[in-house]
């Protein structure tokens, strides 16, 4: 993959923040990649959840459906699905030493406003347990529009702390 990856966009978060928006996606790409490491929020057990922008944007409508495989390394599996949210799940973090998330997402027809926009997943988080966790799986925007970028934010009264990395990459043709 090297020298596959664009970098489009990036913020390192020095303060902490309610919102990262990144945006440039556009019909350069395909596919878009976003990476985000070392997230934690700034109140315990938070979810990290994700939307689309459009012009920047981010849109709250219920439009967004997702479904996932979470992976516990201290009990068992779960699975999680549900239509008609407003944002789409990344992981749970919280504020003990090391609780960070870092996932990969893969967006796809982003830029298409004849097709639905769609993502994948893959993410990791280290809870309080401390258990090692993961979750896979993907997710559909219902909404045939152009979208230009992402918005990654917690639960509502939560920050994200200083030291997280969040990269949006194009994937070349």
């Amino acid at each position: 993959m090297a020298g596959s990856l664009i970098k489009i966009d990036e913020e390192i978060v020095t303060s902490a923040v309610a919102s990262v928006t990144l945006t440039g996606i556009d019909s350069t790409y395909d596919v878009y990649m976003l990476k985000v490491a070392n997230v934690q929020p700034s109140v315990d057990t938070k979810n990290l959840r994700l939307r689309v922008t459009t012009s920047g944007t981010p849109d709250t409508n219920a439009e967004y459906n997702w479904a996932a495989k979470g992976l516990n390394s201290g009990t068992t599996f779960f699975n999680n699905a549900f239509t008609n949210e407003t944002t789409w799940y990344l992981g749970q973090g919280g504020t003990g030493t090391s609780e960070l998330i870092n996932f990969t997402v893969y967006l796809f027809n982003f830029n298409n406003p004849s097709e639905y926009s769609f993502c994948t997943l893959e993410g990791s988080y280290l809870s309080s347990a401390p258990q090692l966790q993961g979750i896979q799986g993907g997710g559909v925007y219902h909404n045939t529009v152009a979208c230009d970028g992402v918005n990654i934010f917690f639960d509502a009264t939560c920050d994200i702390q200083s030291g997280a990395i969040l990269t949006l990459y194009g994937l070349k043709k």
